[in-house]
């Protein structure tokens, strides 16, 4: 069953159009993958389809609803959450504040949702009363995940999970990723190290000049020697 569809979707900054008649799907319990060059709009993508950027034309539904326009703080309450690459955490607050944040929306089963994270991730109940910006790389990305998960969405969207993160952090994130779509949440990722966000992902799009310019099943765009020399590095 297709959770979320992005049919057609232009949209940009300004006048600066970035996305060309993009389309995209996510089924139930996927994870997808977005690759391509850096400038080729994967975050805006990701950005429209979460409200932060207003799509110009085209559609974006969720369940078959139609989402496009609306704001982030609707599109949170219809269930879809976002994972930004940077400022993810409020990091002068403690872990536990920032996932009280988090369910402000759900205000009545925060504290259940809360203690299921804990279990879910016990580093998270740990540090729960340390200040984020003492956590290391890896922590910070676990409580951002956590944070956006605080709503139980349907969809959950990262924007670049292993940036900035050293090389030994990285597959403890996709790790995570795994365990968080296991769980019943479908995911939408971009990711700049293609090979190792398709890894663990069911299906992948080829992003460029802001037009999907490939799409198929992750295993096969790893095997793809045409791709593998423009996007994976040879």
């Amino acid at each position: 069953m297709t959770v979320l569809d992005i049919d057609q979707v232009d949209s940009g900054y300004g006048d600066l159009q970035i996305l060309h008649d993009v389309s995209m799907h996510l089924e139930e319990d996927e994870i997808v993958c977005i690759i391509g060059p850096n400038g080729a709009g994967k975050s805006t993508a990701i950005k429209t389809i979460f409200g932060l950027v207003q799509p110009w034309t085209g559609a974006i539904t969720l369940r078959g609803t139609e989402i496009s326009g609306q704001m982030p703080e609707d599109i949170v309450r219809q269930g879809i959450s976002y994972v930004p690459q940077t400022d993810n955490v409020f990091s002068t607050l403690t872990v536990e504040e920032n996932l009280e944040i988090g369910g402000v929306t759900v205000s009545d089963e925060s504290t259940e949702m809360i203690e299921k994270l804990y279990d879910r991730f016990p580093i998270l109940e740990e540090k729960r009363s340390k200040k984020a910006r003492t956590l290391s790389g890896g922590q910070r990305q676990i409580l951002a995940f956590s944070r956006a998960l605080m709503v139980d969405p349907d969809v959950l969207l990262i924007d670049e999970p292993s940036a900035g993160l050293a090389p030994s952090l990285v597959q403890d994130v996709f790790e995570n990723v795994k365990q968080i779509n296991s769980l019943g949440t479908s995911v939408l990722m971009v990711e700049q190290n293609a090979r190792a966000g398709l890894n663990i992902s069911d299906r992948g799009y080829v992003l460029a000049q802001g037009q999907v310019k490939y799409e198929d099943d992750a295993q096969a765009i790893l095997e793809n020697p045409e791709i593998g020399e423009l996007y994976l590095g040879g």
